[in-house]
Parts: C-alpha cells; structure tokens; sequence
C-alpha cells in the first residue's frame, strides 16, 4: 500500500512538473527586455509610452534612459541598447558605424521654448527675431536693454542681469536650436555655432545645466534667467515661456495650433530625416523639430518584433496623448511612411 502510494505521488508530481514546465515555457520565450537611451527632450511622452505599451503587451518591457542625443546616439552605435532616441537625426558618417544599418523614424514632434524666470513672474514677454540670437550670443546681457522693452511696454522689465542657461551635454535640442538661431542670425552662426555642443561666450553668466529638466531647474532657481527647453517641460513646470517673433512677423506663444502649423512646411526626405530651421506661416512657431528613434536593420527576430509593435504602438494611439503633453501629432502621411519604413526592423 505504501509502496503503491509511493510510486503513484512521484508519478504525480512528474506529471505536475511536466504540465508547469510546458505552461511555464511560452510565457518564457515571450519574455523581452528593451533597452533604449538617448534624447531627453521626448522623455515625459516617451515615458508614458513605454509604460503603457508595456502594459499591454504581455511579456514586453521597455526601459529608457534619458542621458541626451549625443550619449543615446554612441551606445546605438557601440551596440549597448536595443534602440535610441536623438532630436538630431543621425548623419551618414554615424549611421556608417552600424553594421546592417540603421532605420531612422520621426516617432513626434515639439517646440523648443525661451523659458525665463523674472521677478514679479510677469507673463507674456515678446522676444524679436533680432533679439533673441544676440541674448543667447552674449550681446545683450541686462533684461531692461532697449531692445527687449521696445517690445513689452505693458511688462516692467528689471535692470538686472541675463543668466543663460544651456545645456551642459550632447544636446538634440541644443542642435534643433542653434540651428534656427544660425538661420535666422548669421552673427550668432558665426560667433557661437551651431551642433549638439557649440562654443558659448565665456562668461559667469552662461551656466550649464544637463538635459532638458535640469536646465528647466536651474532657470526655475535663478533669478533673471532664460534657457531653452522642450515645450512639454515648460507646461508640466508652468514655466513662464516668450512670445517669439516667426518668419511672417508675428509674435506666437508656443502651442500645439501654433507647432501643427510649423510643421505643414516640414519636407523629410526617404529616409525619413529633415528640419524645418525657420518655418514660414503666419501662425507658425518658430522653433519646432521631429525628434526619432534608431533601430537596427539586423537584430534579435524576437527584440525585433516586439520594437515593430512599439512602433506601431507609439505611431497610433500614442499620438492621442501628444496634445495634452506639450508634443505635436504627427502627421498623417508622417505615420504612414513610420508604419512603413518600421518593416525594415528585422
């Protein structure tokens, strides 16, 4: 009888660890872990992306690391993430380093804002188009220089000094910025620049700050400051952010009314890469840009069609959420050729 007992519950408990191992295997070899880094100026979308798509597709998950375009753009190339993410697009020479090659998706759109931060927290400072690029070069350094009160009458401008402040890493944003400033200004092209990192005018009162929400911090403690910063960090702060004059003249507050009509005049090219450096419209923003992600041409088939549904994911429903986070949908016939070129991904 014990003997018979015996036999029948380890034949038992063969046949359990038979049945768990099988249960157990699918869900296993479904288990995908995505790593990505790069751009901080997409983080708070991207976050919630990821978080969601995660969510809602079984066995995935996505971990991003915000560390800038520059860093997210040398671990694609040193092959140390899944993805990246970059508002620079890759050039030619970076995507030679890829063995397979590289696939370059839009996956959104923002503005890029002049936050500033001045006693009294008064709203609504207009900047010209002459006036900005000579701040941010270092001519104009006093907050009531004439230059500036000429166009806020209605604001009581301090006689206290401007502290810019700029990104201290290899920045997209700083890219997509100095890349308007240049266009606009040849000054400022010659004098600081334009890249990821650019030489800024030696002084105390340029401060560096990394990413995105550590300059977003650093113009929120410092008084008589100004620094550039993704729209969507401004809005989830309540920074107070400038009126910027555009190509046509007038002075626009970035939104997401005013980003959509920049980005009608966006051309991106096959491969998916393009900038709008000074965006014409009467109701245009001036400063906006595509931010992508890179995905290997040639990579794990698991990895590879867990990012295919990300990207499926981030270019549908995800634009839903643009609006509400300070980013710009893309477009429709954006979308299409995302959908498309993400076939690639293999």
């Amino acid at each position: 009888m014990t003997k018979t007992f015996g036999l029948r519950l380890r034949a038992a408990v063969f046949v359990l660890g038979v049945a768990a191992s099988v249960a157990c295997a699918p869900a296993m070899a479904q288990e995908v872990r995505l790593i990505g880094s790069g751009a901080s100026f997409p983080f708070p979308i991207y976050s919630a992306w990821f978080k969601q798509f995660s969510k809602e597709t079984p066995g995935v998950t996505v971990d991003y690391q915000a560390k800038g375009s520059g860093a997210g753009i040398q671990d694609f190339i040193n092959r140390t993430v899944d993805f990246a993410a970059s508002d620079a697009a890759m050039t030619d020479e970076e995507i030679a380093k890829v063995p397979g090659g590289a696939v370059l998706l839009p996956m959104t759109a923002g503005e890029i804002v002049l936050a500033y931060n001045l006693p009294g927290n008064p709203e609504g400072l207009k900047l010209a188009r002459d006036v900005y690029p000579h701040i941010f070069s270092g001519v104009i350094t006093r907050w009531n220089d004439p230059r500036i009160v000429a166009t806020n009458p209605g604001i009581n401008l301090p006689d206290l000094p401007i502290t810019v402040v700029r990104r201290s890493d290899s920045s997209g944003t700083t890219f997509v910025f100095t890349k308007h400033l240049a266009a606009i200004s040849p000054a400022f092209k010659e004098k600081v620049g334009t890249g990821t990192t650019v030489q800024w005018p030696s002084s105390d009162k340029f401060v560096a700050a990394p990413k995105n929400d550590g300059v977003t911090a650093t113009i929120k403690q410092t008084p008589g400051a100004i620094g550039y910063i993704e729209y969507g960090y401004a809005k989830l702060t309540k920074a107070n952010s400038a009126l910027l004059q555009n190509k046509s003249g007038n002075f626009v507050r970035a939104s997401d009314r005013s980003g959509v009509a920049a980005l009608a005049s966006a051309e991106l090219g096959p491969d998916l890469r393009g900038w709008i450096e000074d965006p014409a419209g009467a109701e245009s923003y001036p400063i906006v840009t595509f931010t992508w992600m890179m995905f290997y041409k040639d990579q794990d088939d698991k990895k590879a069609a867990a990012l295919r549904q990300m990207v499926e994911y981030a270019s549908t429903t995800g634009q839903k959420i643009s609006d509400s986070m300070g980013y710009i949908p893309l477009p429709a016939n954006v979308v299409e050729k995302v959908k498309s070129a993400s076939a690639q991904i293999q």
